[in-house]
């Protein structure tokens, strides 16, 4: 990573997506909870049967009925509808709890046997097939500014085939969820492929569909983020919607520093992390790496820590996802952006 000329953030800021179920809770582990949802994820032509309006239904009883009190101190700032969040906070939910995702793919499982569906798509296709095809060219790139000193003229042909080559590139997909994303990416030339769930069943599931459509190349492992035991670092490290759920737990603004001190250990020097968040602008994420960088330099032994260089680097951010206008401001309801790993 070191020696790539990185380009300028834009000034177009970008809103921030607000989960439809703004609740708080007290410290309390994910099997205390009741297993509920909303209908906030997005649907794609995969099929589910999985109940939206029954889901929300539920969630909606269990939530009422729930005796919430208030917040604990580092989270007091989400007790109230009226305050605004900031630096991307997300509220806690029902997403944001392993005992809803293990309900939620024990019936996606269910589905697949039952009928072969493959399941959600999260974000949807559209947005899947921009991130994969967005974060190749990245890694082509990045490969192109590494060699570009290191190669004669009369190799530069030969160089310019071993740029495209990703077969050497590792990959991990954190919350692989069905695995489709880890699909689509070997599609376009990975083959050092990993993803990883902490529900069982999702991996259980993205076994079945990786063997059902002839991807014998790609490994899927129970894994849990926050307390990873993979004991490896990957080149390329894709995260999308994980760090947003992880958000959305009771604890989200622990757990999600508790995130960032784990994937600094994932992504191998020199690699890059590929974050896509609904719940998060560009603009928020930078600023939560920086702070995250901030906690890094002073945790180090050096003795003067201005002089360690930030973990996490901002690359470049998706620019094509459709936009709107609001309040003067333009938006989109995605943001993909990537980190060098330094």
């Amino acid at each position: 990573m070191a020696g790539m000329k990185l380009p300028p953030a834009e000034d177009t800021a970008e809103l921030a997506q607000q989960p439809r179920t703004p609740v708080t809770g007290d410290l309390v582990s994910d099997d205390d909870r009741s297993i509920a949802a909303d209908s906030w994820s997005i649907k794609s032509e995969y099929g589910s049967t999985l109940d939206d309006e029954q889901r929300h239904a539920d969630a909606t009883e269990d939530l009422a009925v729930a005796n919430f009190r208030p917040s604990s101190d580092y989270s007091s700032d989400k007790d109230s509808y009226k305050e605004e969040e900031e630096d991307g906070d997300a509220v806690a939910s029902m997403l944001g709890l392993q005992s809803y995702w293990d309900s939620a793919y024990s019936e996606e499982l269910e589905n697949f046997r039952q009928h072969g569906h493959a399941g959600e798509i999260w974000f949807g296709p559209e947005v899947m097939d921009t991130v994969v095809s967005w974060s190749k060219s990245l890694c082509i790139d990045l490969s192109r500014r590494r060699m570009i000193n290191h190669v004669s003229d009369d190799k530069t042909e030969q160089s310019e085939h071993e740029v495209h080559d990703l077969s050497g590139w590792s990959v991990l997909d954190l919350g692989t969820g069905n695995g489709l994303l880890l699909q689509e990416i070997a599609k376009h030339g990975f083959s050092d492929l990993t993803g990883v769930d902490y529900s069982e069943g999702a991996v259980d599931l993205a076994r079945g569909l990786a063997e059902r459509d002839g991807f014998t190349n790609l490994t899927f492992l129970v894994d849990d983020v926050l307390d990873t035991k993979l004991g490896r670092q990957f080149q390329l490290v894709m995260d999308k919607g994980t760090l947003d759920a992880i958000g959305l737990h009771p604890d989200g603004p622990i757990k999600r520093l508790m995130y960032w001190d784990s994937v600094a250990k994932l992504v191998a020097p020199g690699g890059l992390l590929v974050i896509t968040s609904c719940n998060s602008t560009k603009d928020e994420m930078v600023r939560e790496v920086e702070r995250f960088n901030q906690r890094y330099a002073g945790d180090s032994h050096e003795q003067d820590s201005s002089t360690i260089p930030p973990c996490f680097q901002y690359v470049d951010h998706v620019r094509s996802y459709p936009t709107f206008m609001f309040g003067g401001v333009v938006g989109s309801r995605v943001a993909t952006v990537a980190f060098l790993r330094n």
